[in-house]
């Protein structure tokens, strides 16, 4: 799905749009992106579409799912009481359900939902089913979690391709990231795989099949606490520090990983959405039947240990941004977004 902000009615319609074209072509398990339902934007306006199992977005994946006959799962931001989780979400038929909350929320999402800290395994009648949201695909501790305990994964993803950003400032300025130095294109260079084959290694190392969807088109964001967003991506690239009194309304621009496929136990590719485009990929999966167990040693996954310093650095800025917000806007706000209301 492309992943430009719109209403949830609207984007609850074009996915159910999507979910018809799979079931169309026999799809017995669906897997909708991470924030399908919102799209994906830092912006304010996050802590007040967050919703709870009872809402809109629930409630229209139980009934889909129903309607169609299918497993059905995505990503929506949750509110519980006054926290918030990205959780995902997936419903069976029968209306079972099971759900997973983001363990590793990417850098400036940490200022709109609070951290996960476990997996999940769903008991399907399909098989069991490991879940992962995004940037905890790049963790191998997760994969290990699920080693020996699953016989498929699942992955719902909106991955910005944030060593690609453009930064706009208000007087027209363009710093594009290629030009930030040696540090950002080696981190950009061994980043690029973290949702294709480094992801791929991880599943081929389970021995499970392996289902992600991601969305596309442009994302153009504010960013959530410009003054310490800025002046922490200064640390990489110093000459920003002159454009200072325009951090404020300064803005992201980039495109996203367009990584939605479906592999075999081996990590191979058995059918993908193309980049830059809307649509659905399809394709019979062999199950084994029972949980398999790993092939040998785990592989390292593939990017620098600077990416991990650089999220450790900006959990710790944030988290405290996102404790300050949740607690503007939730404790004066009607308790959940209902379905019907």
């Amino acid at each position: 799905m492309k992943a430009s902000p719109s209403s949830v009615k609207e984007r609850l319609a074009q996915a159910e749009k999507l979910v018809i074209q799979c079931v169309e072509n026999g799809a017995r398990l669906i897997v909708l992106p991470e924030v399908f339902n919102t799209g994906y934007e830092y912006s304010d306006r996050n802590y007040l579409q967050a919703e709870s199992f009872d809402g809109v977005t629930a409630t229209w994946m139980k009934q889909t799912s129903t309607r169609y006959h299918v497993h059905l799962a995505g990503s929506f931001l949750r509110r519980e009481q006054n926290e918030i989780f990205n959780t995902l979400l997936l419903v069976a038929p029968d209306g079972r359900q099971w759900y997973y909350d983001k363990n590793y929320p990417w850098i400036w999402e940490r200022a709109y939902f609070q951290k996960g800290a476990n997996v999940t395994i769903a008991n399907t009648e399909l098989g069991k089913i490991g879940f992962l949201i995004c940037w905890d695909v790049a963790h191998p501790n997760l994969w290990r979690q699920y080693s020996g305990k699953v016989e498929l994964i699942i992955v719902s993803s909106c991955p910005p391709k944030a060593l690609d950003l453009a930064l706009v400032f208000p007087d027209g300025k363009r710093i594009i990231s290629k030009n930030t130095g040696a540090l950002t294109q080696y981190m950009k260079h061994t980043s690029d795989k973290t949702f294709g084959e480094y992801l791929r290694r991880q599943a081929s190392f389970l021995g499970v099949p392996v289902a992600q969807a991601t969305s596309t088109g442009i994302f153009t964001s504010p960013f959530p606490n410009p003054k310490s967003s800025l002046t922490m991506l200064s640390v990489v690239y110093p000459p920003l520090l002159k454009y200072k009194s325009q951090f404020d309304h300064a803005r992201m621009e980039t495109n996203y990983f367009n990584e939605t496929y479906i592999t075999d136990n081996s990590g191979n590719v058995l059918q993908s959405v193309q980049p830059d485009t809307e649509g659905v990929a399809v394709s019979d999966v062999i199950m084994p039947g029972f949980p398999p167990q790993p092939k040998g040693k785990q592989p390292a996954f593939g990017i620098p240990k600077s990416m991990y310093l650089i999220d450790s650095i900006a959990e710790m800025m944030f988290a405290s941004e996102y404790n300050k917000q949740t607690q503007r806007y939730l404790s004066k706000q009607a308790p959940f977004l209902k379905a019907g209301g």
